[in-house]
Order: C-alpha cells, then sequence, then structure tokens
C-alpha cells in the first residue's frame, strides 16, 4: 500500500481521528489529527476512544456465536424462543441467522430507504430513557414486517437488538457486560468500553457535527447516551485490530464458528455479501477482495477492515459524521 502524501492529504481533509494500518505486527501507517473535545480542546491520540457505531455488531455477532457453539442458542431456532414477543408483529419465523445476516424481512426502527432521518427520529424522544437493550423493542415490534424472512436481504438495527436480548436470556448477563467478559478481555482490548456521553469520560471522543449554518454542534443528546447491541461500542484503532487478530487466531471462537464468521453467508448483489456482522466486498470472480463493518452516527464515522491479499488491517475512526468516509475511499483507492 502506497502511503506517500496520506499525511497531507489528511491535512487537506481537515481529518478529525485516527487511521491505522497494520499488516500482522508490522504499522504501515498510523495518524492521530484533530480534537478529541472541542469543550476542553484535548487533541486526538492513538489512544482516543471513539464511538464505534454499528462496528459494534460484529462483537454482538461473536457473542451470539459463541453461545451457539456452546449449545445454548441455534441459529434457526426462533426468535420468539429466547425472547417474549408474544402480541408483536415479529413473525415467529424469524431466527437468529435472519437477524445475524439481514434477512429477517423486519421493518427497521428508521426507514431510511424511504428518506426517514435518525436525528428527527431521535429528537422526537427522550433518549436519555433508552439504556438497557429492551427498551428498544417499542420502536419496531410492531410494524409490518417488509418481507418473510430469508425472502430478501437489508441492512437493519434492529435485528441486532433482538440478537442481544436473546444473548441476554441465555446467558442472564447484561448485554454490555458479557461482551466486556467474554469480547474485549480475552482479545485483549482493555481500552474498549461501553462509555456513557454524559459522563464525559477522559479519553473518551466527543461527537460534532457542523450543522447548516457552520456552527458545531455536539451529539449528546442526538441519539441514547449508552451503546446497545446494535452500536455504540466505545473502542481506540489498536483494540479494533486486536479483534479481529482475536477471531482469526481463534481466541474468540472455535474453529468451526471462526471459520463461518469469515464467510459470505448471503449476497446482496454481486459485488457485495453479509456475513455474521461483517461485510463483504467480492471481486469479479465472486472472491472475497476484503471484510468489513463500518458505522455511521451523529458524531461518529468509521470502518474496521480486512484486505485478504495484502494481509491489512485498517481502521479509520473519526468524531464527526462525515469525517471517516472520503478517507476510507482514499485508502481503499491506494490499496487497489
Amino acid at each position: 500500500m502506497d502511503t506517500a502524501g496520506l499525511t497531507e492529504f489528511l491535512a487537506q481533509q481537515q481529518f478529525s481521528g485516527v487511521v491505522l494500518v497494520r499488516r500482522g505486527a508490522t504499522t504501515v501507517f498510523e495518524s492521530a489529527t484533530g480534537l478529541a473535545s472541542r469543550t476542553t480542546e484535548a487533541p486526538i491520540t492513538m489512544d482516543t476512544r471513539f464511538d464505534t457505531a454499528s462496528i459494534t455488531k460484529l462483537f454482538t455477532s461473536v457473542g451470539v456465536l459463541q453461545q451457539v457453539a456452546a449449545g445454548n442458542l441455534d441459529l434457526e431456532t426462533s426468535i420468539h424462543h429466547y425472547v417474549d414477543l408474544a402480541g408483536t408483529r415479529i413473525p415467529i419465523e424469524v431466527n437468529l441467522l435472519n437477524l445475524l445476516t439481514h434477512t429477517s424481512g423486519l421493518a427497521d426502527d428508521v426507514d431510511e430507504e424511504n428518506g426517514d432521518d435518525y436525528a428527527e427520529f431521535w429528537a422526537a424522544l427522550p433518549v436519555q430513557e433508552f439504556l438497557e437493550t429492551a427498551d428498544f423493542l417499542p420502536l419496531f415490534v410492531n410494524k409490518e414486517p417488509l418481507a418473510d424472512p430469508g425472502d430478501e436481504v437489508a441492512f437493519i438495527n434492529v435485528g441486532y437488538i433482538l440478537a442481544g436480548l436473546a444473548l441476554e436470556r441465555v446467558t442472564g448477563v447484561p448485554y454490555r457486560q458479557y461482551i466486556r467478559d467474554e469480547v474485549f478481555a480475552p482479545a485483549g482490548m482493555t481500552a474498549s468500553d461501553f462509555f456513557d456521553r454524559r459522563e464525559g469520560v477522559p479519553g473518551v471522543a466527543e461527537g460534532w457535527d457542523r450543522t447548516e449554518n457552520g456552527e458545531w454542534e455536539h451529539n449528546l443528546l442526538a441519539y441514547p447516551p449508552i451503546g446497545t447491541p446494535d452500536g455504540g461500542a466505545h473502542s481506540t484503532a489498536g483494540d479494533l485490530v486486536k479483534f479481529f487478530e482475536a477471531v482469526r487466531g481463534g481466541v474468540l471462537l472455535n474453529k468451526e464458528y471462526t471459520d463461518e464468521f469469515l464467510l459470505p453467508q448471503v449476497e446482496l448483489d454481486e459485488e457485495t455479501a453479509y456475513g455474521f456482522g461483517l461485510e463483504f466486498d467480492l471481486d469479479e470472480e465472486g472472491s472475497v477482495r476484503s471484510y468489513f463493518q463500518d458505522g455511521i452516527n451523529a458524531g461518529a464515522s468509521g470502518i474496521l477492515r480486512h484486505y485478504v491479499e495484502e494481509g491489512l488491517d485498517v481502521v479509520v475512526l473519526s468524531n464527526s459524521e462525515d469525517g471517516a468516509w472520503d478517507v476510507i475511499t482514499e485508502l481503499d483507492d491506494r490499496v487497489a
């Protein structure tokens, strides 16, 4: 990968965040620029923890697969077996395989495909009351499904809320604690956690976005203040690479489910497939060029990606909604 001029590119973009490119134990490129806090003007460093948004889905998937391997969950058993959904519009046919691979046919909490907006959605709700996984159920369980389970592939967030509830049910442990104990700890992700944005934890990046009039707006009340199974865990770039290394090394899953986690499960189109939380970028022959998960939220954007042939792990994390995307595209072009 050509890194010449990459520092200058980040400066031109006025990028606020971190970039880390690793090949095994070798750091190919790293950069930390911008402010972690516009309140205190604390600078971003490589140790800064960022809201990872939907990258969190990877941790949820691994947790679920751990319990599948242990015999406590079954991918093809109805979600109704694990979560009390009586009286809701969640079809009995929906199972964990559907939920993790975005084939449930369920309607999401916000219909972005038809122009609905998460900012407007959360602005109308008391976001500080949505703290536990079950708090999110009323936002979607009574919506009319959009397709029969297994018939269509469509990325949604709420499937991971249900998967997280199933994980809580069979372990008897709150979701966030389970991920701390069974994913972060064994992977050596010592800087990662679920931080409450209301507490202003040192070393955790604040999220800021520019409004239409050019002013900076804090994301403190833009959505619920602490992460859930579909998004919002905080991590460093280095810890995210440790996660991928732990998965590939068989630290988090047995061989069967390590292999399954790293394989495409359903095809979205000729260029993209979904797995258990991962997305797969396919080449013209249908082989996996890279696997990744990206995330976006108010005051947060980023990606965790592995390029298979090149053996590169790439992390981009930004504390703005728009910050990561041009950088991600630039890095992908350089690898290509």
